[in-house]
Order: C-alpha cells, then sequence, then structure tokens
C-alpha cells in the first residue's frame, strides 16, 4: 500500500514521528548517558545525525535500562501492564524485552493491514484463526523439552501445532497427527516458520491433505526461500505473504505485491545506504517500555519504491567476488526454478569456494540436474568452486531457526 500524502506531508509526518520517539526517552536511564542527550538537546535534530544502538548495547541494558525512572519489571508484572519475553538470540545472545499486554497483536494487525487482500480478509476482525508451525521455544504456549496437550496449545485464535525442534525427524505418524489437529481448527491461515511449513507442507501434498478454510499463508520468523514459497504456494493454491519484524520491534514490514510495506505507525525505518543494500535502522513509536532509536536489528534490506526488499540477516552475508557482501536474498536467487528441494544450507569456506547441502523433497532422490544447475549458478555468483551433495537432514541453530546461507571463520 504506497504512501498516498504528498511529499511535504510525509516529510511532516516523518518529524512528528520522530519528536514523538525522542519523547518516549525522557527518564529512561540509557538515553541519559553518552552522546544521547546532546543530540537530544537539538531542536533541529534530524533522525540521522543520531546515535545508534546495537544489539550488544541492547543485551546488556535491556529491559530495565530502558524503563522510565520509577518503574520496575517487577511492579508492571505486578500490575499486568506488560509481558516479557526473550529474543530467539539469532543474530546474537537473547535478549530480554517488554511490552504492554495487548501491543503484541495491535502492531502485528496494523502491519497486517498494510496489504489491501490481508485488509479486507480481516475486515472489522481483530483476530483470524490461524494454526501456528514454528520454531518451538519455552514458553507457556509451546516448548521442545516437553509435550503438551491439545488444551494447552490452543490459545485464543491461534492453535500451536508444532512441538519439534527439527522438523525433518518427524515421521508420518506425527506429521498426521499435526494435520488432523489443523483440520479440526478450521484455520484462516497458516502463520509458519517456512522451514517448517514447507516440510509440513510436502507431508499433506504426498497424503492428499487440504484445509478449504485457508485463505493464506503468512511466513516470518525466518529468511523465505525462493524453494519453501514455492512448495507451500504449490501445495496449498493460496497466497504466501511474507511478514518481517523481531520480538524487540514489532512487525514492521509486509509483503504486498512483490515488495515489502512498512507500517509507519510502529516505527520509522531507515537503511544506511540510499540505493542498493544497506543495514536496518529501526525507530520504534508504540512501545513505551522499549523505546529504541537508530537500532540496527541485525538484517539487510533494499530500499524500493514503496517500501523494502528484505535480504536477509547480516551474520549470514557471504562474499562476493569483488569482497563486498554477498546477501541470503542475492544467493537464494540461484534457487528460482530450481524443483525438488525441500531445504538447503551453502556454506562458504575462508578462501571464498562454498559447498551447497541440498535436502531433498523425496527421500533418496540424488537431484543430480539440480545439483548441476545450482553448482554453475552458485560458482560464478561467488566467483568461486561450488560443491554440492544431497543430505539426509539439516539441523537448525541453538536459537532454532536455520541458516541458508553462512560463512565459516578461519
Amino acid at each position: 500500500m504506497p504512501p498516498t500524502s504528498p511529499p511535504a506531508a510525509r516529510a511532516t509526518e516523518e518529524v512528528e514521528r520522530l519528536r514523538a520517539a525522542i519523547a518516549q526517552t525522557v527518564g529512561v536511564p540509557f538515553y541519559a548517558a553518552g552522546a544521547w542527550p546532546e543530540a537530544f538537546a537539538d531542536p533541529s535534530v534530524r533522525l540521522a545525525d543520531l546515535p545508534r544502538i546495537t544489539k550488544s548495547q541492547l543485551r546488556e541494558h535491556s529491559p530495565e535500562g530502558f524503563l522510565r525512572d520509577g518503574l520496575t519489571v517487577g511492579s508492571l508484572l505486578d500490575r499486568g501492564l506488560i509481558e516479557e519475553e526473550s529474543t530467539s538470540g539469532t543474530s546474537g545472545a537473547s535478549v530480554r524485552v517488554v511490552f504492554g499486554r495487548t501491543w503484541w497483536a495491535e502492531q502485528e494487525l496494523r502491519a497486517l493491514r498494510r496489504n489491501p487482500f490481508l485488509d479486507a480478509c480481516f475486515g472489522e476482525r481483530a483476530g483470524l484463526r490461524r494454526a501456528v508451525l514454528t520454531t518451538p521455544g519455552c514458553s507457556g504456549v509451546s516448548c521442545y523439552n516437553r509435550w503438551l496437550n491439545l488444551e494447552q496449545r490452543t490459545l485464543g485464535d491461534s492453535r500451536y501445532v508444532n512441538q519439534t525442534r527439527i522438523p525433518f525427524t518427524l515421521g508420518d505418524d506425527k506429521l498426521a497427527v499435526m494435520a488432523d489437529e489443523v483440520a479440526t481448527w478450521e484455520p484462516a491461515f497458516l502463520d509458519v516458520d517456512p522451514v517448517h511449513g514447507a516440510w509440513f507442507a510436502l507431508h499433506c501434498e504426498r497424503h492428499g491433505r487440504r484445509f478449504p478454510s485457508l485463505r493464506f499463508i503468512l511466513t516470518s520468523y525466518e529468511f523465505t526461500s525462493v524453494t519453501h514459497r514455492a512448495i507451500l504456494e504449490r501445495v496449498f493454491g493460496v497466497p504466501v505473504i511474507d511478514l518481517y519484524g523481531s520480538s524487540e520491534s514489532g512487525h514492521l514490514l509486509v509483503e504486498s505485491a512483490g515488495v515489502m510495506r512498512p507500517s509507519p505507525e510502529t516505527a520509522l525505518l531507515e537503511s544506511t545506504a540510499a540505493e542498493g543494500v544497506g543495514e536496518l535502522l529501526v525507530t520504534t513509536l508504540t512501545n513505551p517500555y522499549l523505546p529504541l532509536v537508530r537500532y540496527e536489528i541485525g538484517d539487510y534490506v533494499e530500499p524500493v519504491d514503496g517500501g523494502y526488499l528484505v535480504h536477509g540477516r547480516r551474520r549470514d552475508a557471504l562474499r562476493g567476488p569483488d569482497g563486498r557482501p554477498l546477501t541470503t536474498r542475492q544467493a537464494d536467487a540461484a534457487f528460482a526454478g530450481v524443483g525438488g528441494i525441500a531445504h538447503y544450507q551453502l556454506r562458504q569456506r575462508p578462501d571464498g569456494s562454498a559447498h551447497l547441502s541440498l535436502l531433498p523433497e523425496r527421500a533418496g532422490d540424488e537431484l543430480v540436474a539440480a545439483r548441476a544447475t545450482l553448482v554453475g549458478r552458485l560458482s560464478r555468483l561467488l566467483g568461486a568452486p561450488v560443491t554440492a551433495a544431497t543430505v539426509g537432514l539439516l539441523t537448525p541453530e541453538d536459537s532454532g531457526k536455520f541458516r541458508l546461507t553462512l560463512r565459516e571463520t578461519a
């Protein structure tokens, strides 16, 4: 949904949102130190003039350092005003975050409504039934350290279906139970980690399972490969829409017509590059318990007309032949149109060469043609030799998330 207001009006709105963001920092200990007070004191300060917050700073000071003077996590929890969570730790050690009890659902819905199709699906409703298949964390709803019954995994409009950290270890019997749970729930959409969602979809394809109530699939949690998207679209025949954000910042971008559209009420977004690929900086607007200014979220994005293209995590970028970063999105484009692959991982060695591990859709498929095609494409892209092999298992990081691309250190 591209902006409709004239440039002057948009500029005024940006200034007002920046002032609102700065106002949230008053009385917050983190912003009372370093270069922040002097920067905020300038009445004509621009967003680009302000310091940044690194992940290590957030990890060190969150959440207590971001609460206004006089507030404590304990007192806010006792009063039922906040929820406390921890990030997955995919881009570093886990971070404790806090937000208002209704904030998560509110900012998610704001983001989803930036997509006209999703806006029409929700209509006047604040929620739709969803079945969630993602990396299980240890919370009151889903935990891979213990098995929870169906009632414990059904919360409001959401049914948490998956309880296994590595989907490829699931047998057909367990996948059949998961499919039954989805069918009886009759969700309007699947809310999936793309790796978990694609593996579930392949089971449904093998056994002819369909869910007539499905209107769309929402992918988030990690980068959605063209491989995962192709499987989900082929099996379920509904729109696959990407949603991007983080536990500490909320949902920031939603896919619409091939572009990730920002949710301006939730955050101010910047790229460190005016053109091409840069790092995403986030200034939050709606969580007074964790106000972030120019937070280095750890992902690459590319500004385009109407929004951004998400390129994946900074730590997952490879090295191109010119020495510059080669993003997950750029590497993943080589997989377009190559079938038979359920999941993959491309590991680049310190000398620039790389090895590609391919997990086939069908056990025993050696993917001979796919391997030849991808070795050629990726060798040209990296400017270095690439080898490839099929595997029976790919494992996630400690966070539970998978890495499509990674660069080994010496």
